[in-house]
């Protein structure tokens, strides 16, 4: 059997290939990772196919709870892959977690694309009709940016808003502001593409956000493991 992990920089989240998708997805926080219960989860693996962007420990730990003789495969970023081409300047600096998440969102839609990934960070990336990464932004995801302005103000709270067409109050003001700037990188992102460019919107954070984009978008399960599934076709070959 065939397991796919995304090891984010808050989550990891598995499933196993069924077929060419990953089945029902599973996952633990980083904080609670613990080898025996995922080593018991992933019992049944004969190969392993991952992207773990959260540092060399969880990496380690991804690896002990393999079963034996599981062959494991680490997906990084490179110049091109199952059709896309990858545009980044030094194309293995690129998140491997941002490259499997492309090559997903190929297998979902044609054409341009703006693929936005709200989690810890957020992340915006672009396909061209080609199949070309042309580039794409990173920024602090909706909570760190109301962490943030939490713990480096004096008089400001930890907002807790809903949307809100004119805020009234603090917390509706923090919380419109954050995720409007993101929603506005986000079409701003499409603008630019131009107007037949789909939005594909993923990530923990996508319900939060999804109701500050005013222009037509796809809310989608995670694009990483449907990469990685993409990524096994090849591999398992």
């Amino acid at each position: 059997m065939v397991l796919l992990i995304d090891a984010g920089n808050s989550r990891i989240k598995w499933a196993w290939l069924q077929g060419d998708a990953p089945g029902t997805e599973s996952g633990i926080d980083v904080a609670d990772i613990d080898g025996a219960p995922l080593a018991s989860a992933w019992r049944n693996a004969t190969a392993a196919v991952y992207t773990c962007v959260a540092g060399d420990a969880v990496d380690a730990a991804l690896r002990a709870a393999l079963p034996s003789g599981c062959v494991a495969h680490r997906v990084q970023s490179q110049s091109a892959a199952c059709g896309i081409t990858n545009m980044y300047a030094a194309p293995s600096r690129l998140g491997a977690d941002r490259w499997a998440a492309l090559i997903g969102a190929r297998t979902l839609e044609r054409g341009p694309l703006v693929v936005a990934t709200a989690g810890t960070a957020t992340t915006v990336d672009v396909l061209d009709a080609d199949d070309r990464f042309l580039g794409g932004y990173i920024l602090p995801g909706l909570h760190l940016m109301l962490e943030s302005l939490a713990r480096n103000t004096a008089g400001l709270p930890h907002a807790q808003g809903a949307p809100v067409e004119w805020p009234r109050n603090t917390d509706d003001a923090i919380h419109n502001g954050c995720a409007g700037a993101q929603a506005a990188l986000i079409e701003r992102v499409q603008a630019r593409l131009g107007a037949d460019a789909t939005i594909l919107l993923s990530g923990g954070g996508a319900e939060a956000l999804s109701p500050y984009l005013v222009c037509a978008h796809r809310r989608v399960d995670n694009l990483v493991l449907r990469g990685l599934a993409r990524v096994a076709a090849d591999v398992m070959k």
